[in-house]
């Protein structure tokens, strides 16, 4: 699958590799896909768990010899952030 930006948190534990997601997403247009590349297993859950909160689209999980890849559609608006 086709991905506009990506983050590269491997080697980052539980909230970074979320928080990392957050800040860039804020940045990118409604519809754009980040790909976010991790090795923490948490964030298997951790990041569907955010999508659902903030209103991105959580595409799915890829795992890969160097780790997990997770792709996130941004939102088209977001809800502000508690």
């Amino acid at each position: 699958m086709e991905h506009d930006d990506e983050i590269d948190a491997r080697g980052l534990l539980c909230p970074l590799p979320v928080l990392k997601a957050r800040k860039r997403l804020v940045g990118m247009a409604p519809g754009a896909v980040l790909l976010v590349r991790a090795s923490d297993v948490a964030s298997i859950v951790d990041m569907p768990h955010f999508c659902v909160q903030t209103g991105h689209a959580y595409l799915g999980l890829t795992e890969t010899p160097d780790g997990l890849e997770h792709r996130i559609r941004r939102g088209a608006n977001p809800p502000p952030r508690a």
